[in-house]
């Protein structure tokens, strides 16, 4: 940023590609800091999502119960 924005020695410098320069630089002028953090691996809160997805966990929630439900019985008659 204090060099005119020189993202091909920026990259060089950081041992990076110049594409990973450029978008770290658009991430930083529209998010900020904020922009920058690692968000991989990190679901959402349900808070977050919209309707259907909230939705869909609720789905895949209740079929697991049901699967443990339906193991449960099985052992159960054994």
């Amino acid at each position: 940023m204090n060099h005119n924005r020189d993202y091909k020695n920026t990259a060089t410098k950081f041992n990076v590609s110049y594409g990973q320069v450029y978008s770290w630089v658009k991430k930083y002028d529209s998010d900020g800091e904020s922009g920058l953090t690692d968000r991989r691996g990190q679901r959402k809160t349900d808070d977050e999502v919209d309707e259907l997805e909230r939705l869909r966990r609720e789905n895949l929630r209740l079929k697991r119960q049901l699967e443990e439900k339906d193991m449960v019985v099985e052992l159960l008659k054994k």
